[in-house]
């Protein structure tokens, strides 16, 4: 369908979410999973779009699809994911060792992570009132909203075996994550004094200089990505502008509108410890989005969906300005 259709419906649809299933809040869930289902658009064609439904169980795609005739169904993409969550959590698959290491100059890919925390992605570099900073996630860097402005942040992270001798910046700017729908996960921590940075060593040389304002899809649109836990990775969008993406954090659950879905060319894009990588357009090595949270399960290889934040609104909501080189 004409994608101002698509838009049409995933508002008639999100409509009927909001008078079938109540906003739950992170503090009210007591530990059950979210399975309110999320909504965005997959490109299938220049200008043409089918609606994106991702679900946590199969009966959740039922109850939303009930009364839709043939026609809408034939434009419907459902995918089941399972629970999403954050990707900073530390798990078992070894993570490339070279982006795990104490690393000095500091480069893009490596793992770092508030003193709270286990490991995350150092994902890029920003300026903040004319300092150099690094760019990750609120979960990454701030443990959540359980940080503090002034909090240090260590490369590597303490699950890499960072101490406090591996403090490296200061937290400075944070996102914070509130109960009801969120942009994005997203905090940056200005180098301390004597820390040295590399924007520019991203695998294939340097990106772009230019963050997109607004994301234009081509169908299949072939990304890429540089993390702690999975490395250099390369994968294809599959839907945007998904609201409604419910993240199982630590402290409850947070949903998310207007995200990016990303999943793997072979095997999954991304893993436990890679949030906080920034993801690049393959064509141009535009910078396009912030990764944050994942699923175990979805899409064409059921390896897992990724979901990522556009960078230019978390450039946006942060104050920062990106920095390539």
């Amino acid at each position: 369908m004409l994608i101002d259709s698509a838009r049409e419906l995933k508002a008639r649809l999100s409509a009927r979410l909001a008078e079938g299933f109540p906003l739950a809040t992170a503090s009210g869930l007591g530990g059950r999973p979210w399975t309110r289902p999320a909504i965005g658009l997959t490109p299938v064609a220049p200008g043409r779009a089918h609606l994106a439904i991702r679900v946590a169980v199969e009966d959740d795609a039922r109850v939303l699809l009930t009364g839709l005739d043939d026609v809408v169904r034939a434009e419907v993409d459902v995918r089941v994911t399972g629970p999403i969550l954050p990707q900073a959590r530390h798990r078992a698959s070894p993570p490339p060792a070279d982006l795990q290491r104490r690393t000095r100059p500091l480069v893009p890919g490596l793992s770092v992570a508030h003193a709270a925390v286990s490991a995350g992605t150092l994902g890029g570099f920003v300026r903040l009132d004319g300092r150099l900073a690094v760019l990750s996630n609120n979960h990454v860097l701030a443990a959540e909203g359980a940080g503090a402005v002034g909090d240090a942040v260590l490369q590597p992270g303490p699950a890499d075996g960072g101490t406090a001798a591996d403090r490296v910046a200061t937290l400075a700017a944070v996102a914070p994550l509130t109960d009801g729908p969120n942009r994005v996960d997203a905090a940056v921590a200005t180098l301390d004094e004597g820390v040295t940075a590399e924007p520019g060593d991203v695998p294939g040389g340097p990106l772009g200089a230019a963050v997109p304002d607004g994301l234009e899809v081509e169908p299949d649109e072939e990304v890429e990505k540089v993390g702690r836990t999975t490395g250099h990775t390369r994968g294809r969008i599959t839907a945007v502008e998904v609201d409604g993406v419910a993240v199982q954090y630590d402290d409850g659950v947070h949903v998310f509108d207007d995200q990016i879905e990303i999943e793997g060319l072979s095997g999954a894009f991304s893993s436990g410890g890679d949030s906080g990588s920034v993801i690049w357009r393959s064509s141009d090595r535009a910078p396009l989005a912030l990764l944050f949270a994942g699923s175990g399960r979805g899409g064409r290889t059921g390896a897992g969906l990724t979901f990522a934040s556009p960078l230019s609104t978390v450039l946006a909501t942060l104050g920062a300005e990106w920095v390539a080189t």
